[in-house]
């Protein structure tokens, strides 16, 4: 396994469509443990193949304390969401940034498992978050871009700053 290193938003390929996985093989495998691995270290809760500069559709999650219930969906689709709710979210692609986003309460997810099989998923509070935020970088889009253009700017310029002292 191999740590892999996290693209840092306003990066442009954040913004990469992902493709869909054409088959689950071992190299889809090695990427899940490397994204895996990379999502403990850093530390995180969730990690798509984007924010590692891989583009296609593939997620990572474990929202558990110990870090032992790893959650793969590989090619997932949303099904079905229900409800409203605001919940605080941060990101591995914009470190340090934290905010509230307006998500669904409920959602029904459909993906692969790291075997190819197809499975269905019903999941509520923190993992429905989770996710819808991951599901989101499959699509190009980072959470910053629920929040206003002048906190959006606030947030760029916070980064640029970062990157420039750390450089």
């Amino acid at each position: 396994m191999a740590l892999l290193n996290i693209i840092h938003y306003p990066d442009r390929r954040l913004h990469t469509v992902a493709k869909p996985v054409a088959q689950v093989d071992e190299r889809i495998r090695k990427l899940v443990a490397d994204m895996a691995q990379t999502m403990y270290a850093a530390p995180g809760i969730g990690l798509a193949a984007t924010q590692v500069d891989v583009h296609q559709e593939v997620i990572v999650i474990d929202i558990s304390e110990t870090h032992d219930d790893l959650l793969v969906f590989i090619n997932p689709k949303l099904l079905k969401d229900d409800g409203s709710a605001v919940h605080e979210e941060g990101c591995l692609s914009v470190p340090g940034i934290y905010d509230k986003v307006t998500r669904a309460e409920r959602i029904t997810v459909e993906a692969l498992d790291t075997d190819g099989a197809s499975f269905t998923l019903h999941a509520e509070g923190l993992l429905a978050v989770c996710i819808q935020h991951e599901m989101d970088h499959l699509k190009g889009k980072v959470f910053v871009e629920y929040l206003s253009p002048l906190k959006q700017t606030r947030i760029k310029n916070k980064l640029k700053k970062h990157l420039r002292e750390t450089m």
